[in-house]
């Protein structure tokens, strides 16, 4: 099994780091959604944007994968919700839970109940599967705009993926 390079040589272009196999899926065409695929790529993932309404699907960057109807996300996928808002939530969200995602996160405000957890209850989703929906979403940086939200998303997702706490604490 190789080991992996230094990570400051890797920094410095010395050494190359290959990346996991891993799935950014972003639910729903909106303008984060737009940035946290873009930065996705940048990041080792394969970008998916899971867009059910056709009208809409068409709001990607280049280079990343759309589909109008569920992926299969897998256990090497995190799934972000861009949008809680539409009445397709729950169904999406199911979907994704069944698929076993790695991780599954809506965006929103941490001041307002997430309207998730009622879609999902009204689809009879079991509340351990519930509780594996995390709200909110990425790392507590004050972010407000679209390009902020994705960073602060991609910042947490990969803070859990390497299983560290995020923000400074070492």
């Amino acid at each position: 099994m190789p080991t992996e390079p230094d990570a400051c040589a890797v920094a410095h272009g010395e050494a190359e780091s290959v990346p996991a196999e891993r799935t950014l899926v972003a639910v729903f065409a909106s303008p984060v959604a737009r940035y946290l695929l873009r930065y996705a790529a940048d990041l080792g993932y394969h970008p998916v944007l899971f867009e059910p309404d056709a009208a809409r699907a068409t709001d990607a960057p280049e280079g990343v994968e759309v589909r109008t109807t569920p992926p299969d996300p897998g256990p090497d996928a995190d799934v972000v919700v861009t949008d809680h808002h539409r009445t397709e939530l729950g169904a999406v969200l199911q979907s994704a839970l069944t698929a076993e995602a790695r991780w599954i996160g809506v965006l929103g405000n941490p001041r307002h109940p997430g309207p998730h957890v009622e879609a999902l209850r009204a689809l009879d989703v079991p509340e351990p599967d519930i509780a594996r929906v995390h709200r909110p979403v990425g790392l507590n940086i004050g972010s407000r705009t679209p390009p902020e939200i994705a960073v602060a998303t991609l910042a947490g997702l990969l803070a859990d993926r390497n299983g560290r706490p995020g923000g400074f604490a070492f």
